[in-house]
């Protein structure tokens, strides 16, 4: 897994480094490597956790 991401577990709030305008999304699930997370602005998406490194949204 890259990073930061084994970490990551539901209701973490997160940013796709590659794609801003997704704006944040929480995570959802974190399964073998597969993060689904539902971004405010594209919806549900599943990431290869060892293809993307997700960056942390400070919770405000």
């Amino acid at each position: 897994m890259n990073g930061m991401n084994e970490i990551l577990a539901p209701g973490m709030l997160v940013r796709h480094p590659e794609h801003p305008e997704w704006g944040v999304g929480q995570v959802q699930s974190n399964i073998n490597g597969r993060i689904t997370v539902n971004f405010r602005n594209q919806g549900k998406i599943v990431i290869d956790g060892s293809r993307v490194g997700l960056n942390l949204e400070p919770e405000s």
